[in-house]
């Protein structure tokens, strides 16, 4: 049944946008199949009626004109319905290129290329190039994990769904009823924000640490979906990056390059060891649990302690 109106409504807009003079529904009904096939006056009248509505919902702007004789007629001027000239600068053109390969790694490919081909022909500049890299760094947003894909389409229709989440001092993967928000990638890592259901509160989940298949719900959500959802802002506190303190750590010699990215201070303490301070904010001790046994914390106290906790929670399995 949807196909069905989907083709009629197509067939209605092209004969009002295909006409150089207004059409009356007497001939409109001559001219499309599914109008011929009413069951009669009345039936017509009510499907053209739900069908210009539609069309003009979709945007179409749709003109009733009445001829001298006092019959009323339809058409769909084309400059009225002309969309302006698609013109973006060299930084939007680059910014569509590399939200393209993130598609060219999904299912998607086709679909990216397409929408390109078209913004090409709409008047994309023929000396930009999407795809061409621009410097000898090119910019890529990799997209490796399979649920990438299906988290984006519950996204996009508002689906429920549910997976295996592995957290970082967890040994096992857990089940997670999620309402899924927003996909965004930071610092090379694809994470989900949604509604937990089982928590009861707003979630989220690194995707390299969703295992198995990820599964659809039926139903509605039951959480109201926020007007911006903050996913980086949230990674990046839990990873420390709106730390306000410091802490002090020993770190392996030759490990551990991230966290000596970050450090404010580095001494060589001899015998394989080095002392490090690192900005220290909420978060910091799920991370330096990811570098097991390379990490020793000497302060503050607080962070020593949980970081211990987690490691037990993680021997504990």
């Amino acid at each position: 049944m949807a196909i069905a109106k989907a083709e009629r409504l197509m067939n209605l807009a092209l004969c009002l946008l295909g006409t150089g003079r207004p059409l009356s529904k007497r001939e409109l009904r001559g001219s499309i199949e599914a109008y011929l096939e009413a069951s009669s006056d009345d039936s017509f009248n009510r499907m053209f009626e739900r069908d210009k509505d539609d069309l003009r919902e979709l945007g179409l702007v749709i003109a009733t004109v009445e001829s001298l004789d006092g019959e009323i007629g339809y058409l769909a001027r084309r400059d009225s319905n002309r969309l302006p000239p698609v013109t973006l600068d060299a930084e939007e053109a680059a910014a569509l290129g590399l939200a393209a390969k993130v598609w060219q790694q999904a299912r998607l490919a086709g679909a990216a290329s397409g929408a390109l081909q078209k913004l090409r022909a709409a008047g994309l500049p023929e000396d930009v190039d999407p795809y061409e890299a621009h410097s000898a760094l090119e910019p890529r947003i990799p997209v490796h994990e399979a649920s990438f894909e299906p988290l984006m389409l519950a996204c996009r229709d508002r689906r429920p769904v549910v997976f295996d989440y592995r957290k970082a001092t967890a040994a096992r993967p857990e089940q997670r009823q999620v309402e899924p928000w927003a996909l965004e990638c930071w610092r090379g890592h694809w994470y989900l924000a949604g509604w937990d259901r089982d928590r009861g509160a707003e979630r989220v989940f690194r995707l390299s640490r969703i295992t198995g298949k990820v599964r659809s719900r039926a139903g509605r959500f039951t959480a109201d979906v926020p007007d911006v959802v903050t996913v980086r802002e949230t990674v990046a506190s839990w990873a420390g990056e709106t730390a306000d303190r410091t802490a002090l750590i020993r770190l392996r010699s030759g490990s551990g390059y991230p966290l000596r990215a970050k450090a404010s201070a580095v001494r060589d303490l001899g015998d394989g060891w080095d002392e490090l301070e690192i900005p220290y904010g909420h978060g910091l001790d799920a991370w330096l649990v990811e570098f097991g046994p390379d990490v020793v914390v000497l302060e503050p106290a607080e962070l020593r302690a949980e970081v211990v906790d987690r490691l037990r929670a993680v021997a504990k399995g």
